[in-house]
């Protein structure tokens, strides 16, 4: 119940700016919004405001949607929904310009989101380091054989002289197999350990597969001035950006697992396990998660946000709205492979979760 109640808070907070990106972008061109309803299917909850807007709470919370009015376009209307229209105020009326602003608006909203995030958890709480003393040394690893022990700290492997913990674990990951030497600081004293380094067996690229068995500890660090914290919020959403983009495209040329891919399961477990950790984490798994959510609906996949701009970057440079025919095809096609990654995620979640060894056991 606890990581239930943690996944609906996440998930609508993250949900309704990514609405409010797209709502505000269409007040903003004078186009009128008929619905804004957080969750799909049978509604709730619905409150109307005094511009015409439905707002809805509806049953199923993964995900909600902006209708702007006359979004459907001439096409799809029928001569009643038509005739319901206000002149002027539909979504179809407009330039192409303006239907791509609405569009884009609900993903740049989840950026915003996570930069003001990590802005706050920077100036109240800190920018969290990786300790350079060791944390936990895992049983029967290279790191143990070796004679590593907790509160170490590794100053150079086979005579390079390590820097961070990011040169300790870099260097570790190209020497798999290798014999060589560990240098650790323990108690004031510098002792050298022969180690032979292991091999990480769920890695896919055999360069970069050697493993200690070693983990370092986060410690927070000192709360920022806030220009610094604005820079380095900044500088934080490029880099989870970066390294989420780097992570797709690890898994589409197999480097990484497509094990690691998560869905509504996992986001659920998570956001309980960090709900329970404080605050400062929840702030941080929430900017992660609202970049991740502004990235995926960029994607060049039609019936996400990113598909609908490679439409209108079409209709921009051809004067004239991609064929009808065309849309719907590229529309199955997009749902299609939506469906595919929603049931793949959750095959991976119930695997992770155990459900399937539960159930051989029964």
């Amino acid at each position: 119940m606890h990581s239930l109640i943690a996944f609906a808070f996440v998930l609508g907070v993250l949900v309704f700016i990514h609405e409010l990106g797209h709502y505000l972008a269409a007040k903003w061109r004078g186009i009128k919004v008929d619905t804004f309803s957080i969750g799909f299917g049978p509604k709730l909850w619905t409150w109307h405001d005094r511009t015409g807007t439905a707002w809805c709470i509806s049953a199923i919370p993964l995900g909600g949607y902006v209708k702007p009015h006359g979004f459907e376009g001439p096409e799809d209307a029928t001569p009643a929904q038509q005739a319901a229209w206000e002149k002027g105020r539909t979504f179809h009326e407009k330039g192409v310009g303006s239907r791509a602003l609405v569009i884009v608006m609900g993903p740049l909203f989840n950026f915003l989101l996570a930069f003001i995030l990590y802005i706050a958890l920077f100036s109240f709480f800190g920018q969290p380091k990786l300790s350079d003393r060791i944390a936990q040394v895992m049983p029967d690893s290279a790191a143990s054989r070796a004679g590593v022990k907790t509160g170490d700290v590794i100053t150079a492997i086979g005579g390079l002289k390590m820097l961070n913990v990011g040169d300790v674990r870099a260097e570790a990951s190209k020497r798999a197999g290798e014999v060589t030497t560990l240098q650790v600081r323990r108690e004031g004293q510098i002792l050298s350990l022969p180690i032979t380094i292991g091999r990480d067996p769920a890695a896919k690229d055999a360069a970069h597969a050697g493993l200690m068995g070693v983990s370092f500890k986060l410690q927070p660090g000192a709360p920022l001035h806030f220009k610094d914290a604005v820079v380095t919020g900044a500088q934080q959403v490029w880099d989870v950006t970066v390294q989420t983009l780097q992570g797709v495209g690890q898994m589409l040329t197999g480097q990484r697992s497509s094990r690691e891919l998560g869905g509504a399961i996992r986001i659920a477990q998570l956001s309980g396990e960090v709900a329970h950790l404080g605050v400062a984490s929840l702030l941080s798994f929430m900017a992660v998660l609202s970049i991740n959510l502004g990235l995926i609906n960029l994607f060049p996949i039609p019936i996400l946000d990113g598909g609908r701009l490679v439409f209108y970057a079409f209709e921009a440079v051809l004067r004239r709205p991609v064929p009808r025919k065309l849309q719907e095809m590229a529309y199955y096609v997009g749902f299609a492979l939506i469906a595919a990654l929603f049931l793949f995620s959750t095959f991976n979640d119930l695997l992770n979760i155990g459900l399937f060894r539960w159930l051989r056991g029964a």
